[in-house]
């Protein structure tokens, strides 16, 4: 496929689609103790009439952290700003945006890991004293200004909290880990998309695809459209198990949720390095991709299915791997990783 549908990176095209995303907490499906937290905050704060602390939201992409920022800014009945890490390149970036934000307003910066370091430090005492220190000039002649900022909230999202530093994961006042779904909440999630996008779907096919959604609401959402044009032309558009069953055979998506890549990682380590232990530079390098793709995109559905662990040698493949695969432990060197 030269799209991998199991990408949990948001695609250019599903960013329009805002119709199947849940605009109150009411209508966000999952995550229940984010949403307790959160909605204890939200009331506690509107009952006081002020902004919401900052908030950080941490856990693997596709898991809905945009779509509940937009929901706090909902709830707060307030203006959102979007933006992220990577765009804000210079500190005149990031004080233009901070500069035009109305009292109450919620600033949202995705992968603010990822944000320049320079352009960070603007942040401390934004968040902290909601001032801007701004420097005019440069050499002997340069000189330092201080503007008053509006009150605002901050709402940063983060596949990878250990790489936020110290100083800016201090100043948030709320931390909310979100973690995978399990299927009966994404099968509530792919009842509530189909109804939004008129489908018809039945109960167990709805729970069969949840399945295969690796614990992603994006996932989930992208193979009902899958589905939905299979069903549309070989079904009359009615998804029931026997068609999603043969989308997903289609899609070279297996019982337990692997696609094409996920196998060839487990196979490659399996071939070429009899199982593990192997660093991720080495996979990375045998596999043609980048090391960094492996352990935020491929890994961690690995990890949570239990075909793959970490250990400090490196990457090893599990037995129950071995078994999905259908691969029997006659090399020596495979009985051994076991202890067999």
């Amino acid at each position: 496929m030269d799209e991998r549908i199991f990408d949990p990176q948001e695609k250019p095209e599903e960013s329009t689609i805002i119709n199947l995303r849940p605009q109150f907490l009411n209508e966000y499906i999952g995550q229940e103790k984010v949403k307790e937290k959160l909605k204890i905050t939200i009331d506690a704060a509107k009952e006081r009439k002020e902004p919401l602390d900052h908030i950080l939201l941490a856990g693997p992409p596709g898991l809905g952290k945009t779509t509940l920022a937009n929901v706090i800014a909902n709830e707060m009945g307030a203006n959102i700003q979007i933006t992220s890490g990577p765009v804000l390149e210079r500190a005149g970036d990031l004080a233009a945006i901070l500069t035009n934000l109305q009292n109450g307003d919620v600033l949202f910066i995705d992968e603010i890991h990822r944000i320049n370091r320079s352009v960070e430090e603007i942040l401390y005492s934004a968040m902290e004293d909601f001032q801007l220190d701004i420097v005019i000039g440069k050499g002997p002649g340069a000189r330092s200004i201080r503007i008053d900022l509006n009150h605002f909230t901050l709402i940063g999202a983060t596949t990878r909290t250990g790489l936020i530093a110290a100083p800016l994961r201090s100043r948030f006042g709320i931390i909310m880990e979100m973690n995978f779904y399990p299927p009966h909440e994404l099968k509530e999630i792919i009842i509530r998309s189909a109804n939004l996008l008129n489908v018809k779907i039945t109960d167990d096919a709805a729970l069969l695809i949840a399945e295969r959604s690796r614990g992603t609401p994006r996932i989930a959402n992208r193979l009902l459209k899958r589905v939905r044009d299979y069903a549309q032309i070989n079904n009359g558009g009615l998804i029931d198990v026997d068609t999603a069953e043969k989308t997903m055979t289609l899609l070279e998506i297996d019982k337990e949720g692997l696609d094409e890549m996920d196998r060839k990682i487990l196979n490659t380590i399996i071939d070429f390095y009899n199982g593990g232990p192997v660093g991720l530079k080495a996979l990375a390098a045998s596999l043609g991709i980048e090391a960094d793709s492996i352990s935020e995109v491929y890994e961690p559905y690995l990890l949570q299915k239990g075909f793959l662990v970490r250990t400090h040698r490196g990457r090893m493949i599990t037995e129950k791997a071995l078994k999905h695969l259908g691969i029997e432990k006659s090399n020596k060197n495979l009985y051994s990783l076991w202890g067999n």
